[in-house]
């Protein structure tokens, strides 16, 4: 019997002990087989078909083969270890090309196109994602050399966390909360002739003012709401955002200054793309992950709550929710008495018992800004956590390069809607990925990957990686679950929700890439980098 292992738990154990499942038909059990028999493998006729399989035993993963073509008759055998049936490799690719979407941006003001892919792990899945571009009035807009209107873009990716609500909300309604502030920042700005447009500073007031409207909205205009209705029909659809939680990332990109704004609250992150003369490219992160194992946000909370030495324990807030910066999650933000009142009364879970002087988690984003070079092909990646989980931001960056130096070659020159794939083009082809190490000391904030430890990944970095995919999205995704490895990206595709989530968190990723695109003032569907029928674009 073969077993190959994901993570390094007993597989000589399980050789050993002669453990195989055979399963031939609707009615048939597991069967022993000798270790003869394993040696020559899974037929003792040499003529059943067999095909791979998963076996799950007390946390580990193995892979593993069933004889017989008919259905898998039971889910678990006798040692209560799940049985399951591998995705092919073609499989496996249609499931991560599910949910791709790929958009030419033909408005001539420094984006030229964005990747979007989502891969689940809960059910339903947890995360969101939202993209908006809001064409602004010229009054708004236009400088001393130019009187034309532009665009305000915004792209957003949700990580929700017990159960998928509050990254709906978010997906529904920030990037709205954000522009009506900007707006009204705007039109101020207007009404100083001095000043004419507004300062940095109430830029991101503005957008963290949308953050915290929005948040007050879930977290306590919906108690006032219940309060009001006092319906247990009206405050579980009102609690409902409350009650969950979900990060946001927000990135918003005003043409006419070219300037990048990335608002993050929790631990999803953004990572600039820059490729340099030597055609290396560099990352540079646009957010910090805010976790309570994030050392400034567990100084931060240590000192709004003085005399709680418990507000951070294990990494996480009063020892329960690991990001620091959330929306909703009102558990950490009602006082007291209101948890105890909604508990009693509709629909609440009881507070830690650590609570004493909430709010301990907020809504409001740390801003980075960021010049954006789109004549330099800049691209901008953002992901929620189960990404990094996976990939280092230098990984992320180049395997992005690396896609589109293999997406020029293979487009020609006369492709009006792939040229600006020449301008990343690095005439020097390489095996390894084209990216700028970081220093020894250098220093972030960001976590280091885990997911390569547990499965047990031994490959060297230049063997892992792979470029399959149209969708750059796709490929970042396609190469953090095995890239080269098909049976660690088939196992890792296989498992089944909720034991998936033990291996991999649920997936969405964005890639922002900028450029001098023609300007036909449309944004259309990239049929070759999209799954046939993607959600029409609002």
């Amino acid at each position: 019997m073969q077993f190959r292992a994901f993570t390094g738990a007993l597989v000589a154990a399980a050789v050993a002990s002669g453990a195989f499942y055979a399963f031939k038909g609707p009615s048939s059990a597991g069967t022993s087989t000798s270790a003869a028999d394993q040696a020559r493998g899974y037929s003792t006729s040499g003529q059943d078909a067999t095909r791979r399989a998963l076996v799950v035993d007390q946390g580990a993963l193995y892979e593993a083969t069933i004889t017989g073509d008919a259905p898998l008759a039971k889910e678990t055998d006798d040692s209560g270890r799940k049985v399951l049936e591998m995705l092919t490799p073609e499989q496996a690719t249609q499931k991560l090309r599910k949910n791709e979407e790929s958009w030419f941006v033909g408005r001539g003001q420094g984006v030229v196109r964005y990747d979007v892919v989502q891969i689940p792990s809960n059910d339903p899945i947890e995360d969101d994602h939202a993209e908006k571009i809001i064409e602004v009035p010229a009054n708004l807009s236009a400088t001393e050399s130019s009187a034309a209107p532009s665009d305000w873009m915004f792209w957003g990716v949700f990580d929700g966390h017990s159960g998928w609500v509050t990254s709906a909300k978010l997906r529904q309604t920030l990037i709205s909360f954000v522009a009506r502030e900007l707006n009204d920042t705007y039109k101020t700005a207007l009404q100083d002739p001095a000043a004419r447009f507004p300062s940095p500073e109430s830029i991101d007031k503005a957008i963290k003012a949308g953050f915290l409207r929005l948040d007050h909205e879930i977290v306590h205009e919906s108690v006032a709401k219940v309060k009001k209705a006092k319906s247990k029909l009206a405050a579980a659809e009102l609690l409902a955002p409350a009650l969950s939680g979900s990060c946001a990332l927000l990135s918003f990109y005003d043409s006419r200054s070219k300037m990048l704004r990335v608002a993050c609250t929790g631990d999803s992150r953004a990572v600039l793309g820059r490729r340099g003369a030597n055609g290396k490219w560099t990352a540079t992160p646009l957010s910090i992950d805010q976790t309570g194992g994030t050392e400034s946000e567990a100084a931060r909370l240590r000192k709004e709550h003085p005399g709680e030495p418990d507000v951070v324990r294990n990494g996480r807030i009063l020892g329960g929710l690991e990001p620091s910066r959330a929306f909703g999650d009102a558990y950490y933000k009602w006082s007291m008495e209101t948890n105890q009142e909604l508990k009693k009364s509709y629909f609440a879970r009881s507070p830690s018992r650590l609570l004493k002087t909430p709010p301990y988690v907020t809504a409001e984003p740390i801003i980075t800004t960021t010049k954006v070079e789109p004549e330099k092909g800049d691209f901008v990646v953002m992901a929620t956590d189960g990404l990094w989980e996976m990939l280092t931001n230098e990984e992320v960056v180049g395997l992005v390069g690396q896609w589109l130096d293999v997406q020029a070659r293979n487009n020609p020159q006369s492709n009006q809607k792939q040229s600006w794939l020449q301008g990343w083009f690095s005439s020097q082809k390489s095996e390894t990925l084209p990216i700028e190490k970081a220093g020894a000391d250098d220093t972030t904030g960001q976590r280091a990957p885990i997911r390569q430890q547990q499965w047990g990944t031994k490959s060297s970095l230049d063997e892992r990686f792979v470029v399959e995919d149209k969708n750059a999205a796709t490929h970042l995704v396609r190469n953090a679950l095995g890239g080269k490895d098909q049976d660690q990206l088939s196992a890792l595709l296989t498992l089944p929700s909720p034991f998936s989530r033990r291996y991999r968190d649920d997936l969405t990723v964005e890639v922002i890439f900028f450029g001098n695109g023609e300007a036909t003032g449309n944004v259309t569907l990239n049929l070759e980098a999209s799954a046939p029928t993607p959600e029409p674009k609002l």
